[in-house]
């Protein structure tokens, strides 16, 4: 525990000093550690801290804790769920929106030993039975309105209001506060099983113990650039690692209030207005919101936001320049995996390279490796393991209970990059995204970026398409902003402003307008545009060729 504190104290003391964090930092390395009894209650929920909010919740379920309440719930919960049968090591499939229940249900679990499994709301009763069967889970926590959903699966069920046939979550919290582990907790044991989003395939089980996220995300606090005390806001859904990155490790990590914002659909300026009227003055959000957040008038509202991040896919140059032109702020980049904390990122008081992610964060060595594993300047980006950081995952969990996923020497993460002069490193994109036209190298990350400057564009996803000359052309399947026609003046337009800015071998050679297919996460699946593009056999409706204003 000792070893906890003086990292996390130091990360704060150097937060805007990375030569002095990056070349000074160590990983603890406990043996024993449960945060949820020895940082959460034994020091947030007993210090200066513990009658400050440890969690506001505005809009639906709006509520708002402090630590030392918090700390008190959830042992009850604990208690709750003991008494329900909750051993050391079985697993809970815990399927709740932003309400404190799943705040308290995370907490306990870590009191007990039990093995949380994060679950979207949006999943279906099928998902549902099929994660149930391959995790094993012995119990299930979803909201009545989700009941149905859970009403067939092998598990004792749990529900967040009264539902006829489940527990009511509400028995749990009458449980008793009093309480005590069953033994100690060792930074080994299992935490938390992920499934990733899968963009390409089948979802991997991820599996986290009591350090690789918990100590783990100390990287994290350093890019989010979070002190005691911030209202930070991390725009995320629950049931993606995301969400406990930013909505409960770092956050509590750094003694920081989470703070959450429901809207039955999103909704840009009553966001905005929540931002500045709860005094937020940390934020996080992923691409997609930053790109509606700019097609709002951003200088009308007057907020005490000091540090601004992007998450999840790569910013573009042009929301970057938009946000900084409103708030003089600059929105912030970082990389990592549900496989790792934030591993790449450009923290607080650093100088921002157009279009860079950034440099590794303290506790991370990263190498790019070309197709015969020798470092290059550009290449797959690989996480060091002499020695392994202890925020990596243990690994992907099969089904029969074995682990794959980390090579001996390095681990790879699937991503594209190159590095400049300075150690930053800018993202190429995954592995395979990135297409070969007339020969040369496309990243449909860069072409992206262009597209989304013109005034149209609201988003954009670059895939190769067949040409029976070039082997490949890159075409742009786009969403335009809302109001605008999809028509034929659109298209020139378009065509002309990437002519104008990319070299004649980049260019967009064709386009198509169209919703663009994301994972529940919201990540762009580029794999379901490829595909479309590699089974056609003739010029689909609707698409636009640059051929066509030849003139």
């Amino acid at each position: 525990m000792t070893s906890f504190v003086e990292a996390r104290d130091f990360i704060l003391a150097h937060r805007t000093d990375y030569a002095t964090a990056y070349a000074g930092f160590q990983w603890p390395q406990p043996e024993e550690f449960n945060f949820a009894l020895d940082w959460f209650d034994a020091v947030l929920a007993k210090g200066e801290l513990a009658h400050k909010p440890a969690l506001r919740i505005v809009g639906a379920g709006a509520a708002e804790v402090t630590f030392a309440e918090l700390s008190t719930s959830s042992n009850a919960v604990a208690s709750g769920l003991r008494d329900l049968g909750v051993k050391r090591g079985d697993r809970i499939l815990l399927m709740l929106g932003n309400v404190v229940p799943l705040w308290e249900t995370m907490l306990a679990a870590m009191k007990l030993g039990a093995v949380v499994v994060p679950a979207t709301t949006l999943l279906t009763a099928e998902d549902l039975a099929e994660r149930v069967a391959r995790v094993k889970a012995r119990f299930v926590i979803a909201s009545a309105a989700d009941a149905e959903k859970v009403a067939n699966v092998d598990a004792v069920r749990i529900t967040v209001g009264p539902v006829i046939g489940c527990v009511d979550f509400e028995t749990l919290r009458g449980g008793d506060t009093g309480f005590t582990p069953d033994a100690v907790t060792k930074a080994s044991d299992p935490l938390l099983l992920y499934f990733t989003s899968g963009t390409t395939a089948r979802p991997k089980l991820v599996l986290h113990t009591h350090a690789s996220y918990p100590i783990g995300h100390l990287s994290t606090v350093y890019w989010l650039g979070l002190l005691p005390g911030d209202m930070h806001l991390n725009i995320s859904s629950p049931g993606w690692a995301k969400h406990a990155w930013s909505c409960f490790f770092a956050p509590w990590i750094a003694g920081a209030t989470v703070f959450i914002c429901n809207q039955p659909r999103f909704n840009a300026p009553a966001l905005l207005d929540a931002i500045r009227d709860n005094g937020v003055t940390t934020l996080c959000a992923p691409p997609t919101v930053w790109r509606m957040f700019i097609q709002e008038d951003l200088g009308r509202w007057k907020t005490s936001l000091r540090e601004v991040c992007g998450a999840g896919e790569p910013l573009n140059p042009e929301v970057i320049s938009q946000v900084e032109h409103a708030w003089g702020l600059t929105i912030r980049d970082g990389y990592g995996q549900t496989e790792t904390t934030a591993q790449i990122g450009n923290p607080p008081g650093q100088e921002l390279r157009p279009g860079s992610m950034g440099r590794p964060l303290p506790g991370y060595r990263i190498r790019l490796l070309d197709v015969d594993d020798n470092d290059a300047q550009e290449g797959a980006v690989c996480i060091a393991l002499d020695p392994a950081p202890i925020s990596l995952m243990r690994g992907y969990q099969q089904d029969d209970g074995s682990f794959s996923g980390i090579d001996e020497n390095v681990y790879r993460t699937g991503d594209v990059a190159n590095r400049d002069a300075d150690g930053y490193l800018t993202y190429v994109g995954r592995s395979d995204d990135v297409f070969k036209a007339s020969d040369y190298r496309i990243s449909p990350f860069e072409l992206e970026s262009v597209l989304i400057e013109h005034p149209l564009v609201a988003e954009a996803a670059v895939v190769p398409a067949p040409d029976p000359l070039r082997l490949a052309v890159p075409k742009a399947y786009i969403a335009l902003v809302a109001g605008a026609e999809a028509d034929e003046e659109a298209a020139r337009s378009i065509f002309e402003h990437c002519r104008a800015r990319l070299a004649p071998y980049k260019r967009i050679r064709r386009l198509q307008f169209a919703e663009l297919p994301k994972t529940i996460s919201g990540k762009i699946r580029r794999v379901e545009l490829r595909k479309a593009e590699e089974a056609l056999s003739a010029r689909p409706e609707g698409e636009f060729r640059e051929d066509d204003f030849a003139s």
